[in-house]
């Protein structure tokens, strides 16, 4: 067995883990009311695929309720482990402010993690990325410059290039 084949192996053994446990937190029968914690929010992200967004890492994609400007549209977080680390932080409400005239960025509560990152790919007009050396997440309003290692691809919001040009907030929120 190759070292790729193991740690594919591995990663999926992984990933079914944490959808068990998620699962099992789910099936709770106490009538009292919860606060939602960040597991649990990252577990809501978790438990529910959709087909696959484009320009992204497309493996079991993670579908995510996303409103700019008070404007739902339609999104998916991939399965890489940055994403992963996003949708634990949900919910999330971010002020965007243009960069370059390809972007509009914000600033998540922490880092993520960049561990296991996927292979580096230029992004495109919709995909919701994270700038490692900043800790900043990006929303390409136009396709972007070549793959980059520090720019993490973490999904896809299906909104048309001037509605995310012109975004100047953005929720996401685990879909239910």
């Amino acid at each position: 067995m190759t070292t790729s084949t193991l740690h594919r192996a591995l990663t999926t053994t992984a990933t079914v883990g944490v959808l068990l446990l998620a699962a099992t937190a789910c099936s709770d029968d106490s009538s009292a009311e919860q606060t939602p914690t960040t597991a649990s929010a990252s577990s809501s992200a978790l438990g529910s695929a959709s087909a696959s967004p484009t320009g992204s890492d497309r493996s079991t994609p993670m579908d995510i309720r996303v409103t700019l400007d008070g404007q739902e549209v339609e999104a998916t977080l991939n399965d890489s482990p940055a994403a992963r680390d996003l949708a634990s932080l949900l919910p999330l409400t971010l002020d965007l402010k243009d960069f370059h005239g390809t972007e509009r960025i914000a600033d998540p509560p922490r880092k993520l993690t960049t561990e296991n990152a996927p292979e580096p790919q230029a992004p495109k007009t919709g995909d919701l990325s994270y700038y490692a050396p900043w800790g900043n997440l990006a929303l390409f309003y136009k396709d972007g410059p070549s793959a980059s290692s520090d720019l993490l691809v973490l999904g896809h919001v299906d909104a048309d290039a001037d509605q995310l040009a012109g975004a100047d907030r953005i929720t996401i929120e685990a879909a239910s």
